[in-house]
């Protein structure tokens, strides 16, 4: 027991340095939005004289957040929405049936997961150029969701394996069709899973830069981390702008990630034990 409290204890303690490691630059960068440009060139690691609230709104017109947090917004939840709908159904199906290729399907999502994203870049970019998508939502939309089929696939999977045949086979006795059962049955019971897929998702689609940055050209469709580095390359002088625009940044992924860390949790530890 002693022995198990120890390794307990030094656990925690190594998960507490790691958290503070990773707390202490955002904290900064949250402090130093706050400051006036004088204070944070003669004191970057002290507390703020005076709070500088105005830092926020000034970094919003300048930077045209607006504009960015926008696109963002749209780029995320296509590829969201797209991402899940059809990861579900195809989970659905690889999951709760047995057909002669299931095995070989699953394995070719599977094999997706290995394959470098940006490795396919320049191929996209042409492809995109080809079919007229450059410059579009749609540029972005599209590629994030191919990419994410197999992870999203791979932790729905694990978790609809795991429900007993007779739900489904009781849902039938009462006269439920496919898509009945889908919507109205397994659907709902693969919500902790749903939760953490949606939460995988929003990160990557939310910072993604490369692809933006090859496949948008227009200002007015540039998503916020394309913005922030404009921002960044040409307002150099203002640096507590630029804390207050990133802090801005990250609010959505703070918020959205404390809104649904309980489901994350549980649904990346019952995809884990039961897939």
């Amino acid at each position: 027991m002693r022995t198990s409290l120890g390794k307990k204890t030094i656990i925690h303690l190594i998960l507490a340095i790691l958290s503070v490691i990773n707390v202490i630059p955002i904290v900064w960068m949250v402090v130093s939005s706050f400051k006036s440009e004088e204070d944070y060139a003669t004191n970057p690691l002290g507390l703020p004289k005076f709070w500088q609230v105005s830092n926020y709104t000034s970094a919003w017109k300048v930077a045209h957040l607006g504009t960015y947090f926008w696109n963002s917004v749209i780029v995320t939840v296509g590829a969201i929405v797209l991402t899940v709908l059809l990861s579900a159904l195809t989970s659905y199906f690889l999951s709760r049936f047995n057909f002669r290729i299931r095995g070989w399907l699953y394995g070719l999502f599977i094999i997706g997961m290995t394959i470098p994203i940006h490795a396919t870049l320049v191929p996209i970019f042409i492809i995109m150029k080809k079919i007229g998508l450059l410059n579009s939502h749609l540029a972005l939309i599209l590629p994030y969701t191919a990419f994410h089929l197999s992870i999203t696939i791979f932790i729905l999977v694990g978790f609809m394996q795991a429900f007993p045949k007779d739900i489904e086979e009781s849902a039938v006795m009462d006269g439920a069709g496919l898509y009945k059962i889908f919507w109205s049955i397994i659907l709902p019971m693969t919500r902790p899973a749903l939760a953490t897929v949606i939460i995988i998702n929003f990160i990557y689609n939310w910072n993604e830069f490369l692809f933006a940055l090859v496949l948008i050209n227009k200002a007015a469709l540039k998503t916020l981390p394309l913005g922030l580095a404009n921002f960044a390359g040409t307002e150099t002088r203002f640096q507590t702008l630029q804390m207050a625009a990133l802090s801005m940044a990250l609010i959505p992924l703070v918020g959205f990630y404390l809104a649904m860390e309980k489901q994350l949790v549980q649904g990346m530890t019952a995809g884990a034990v039961k897939g």
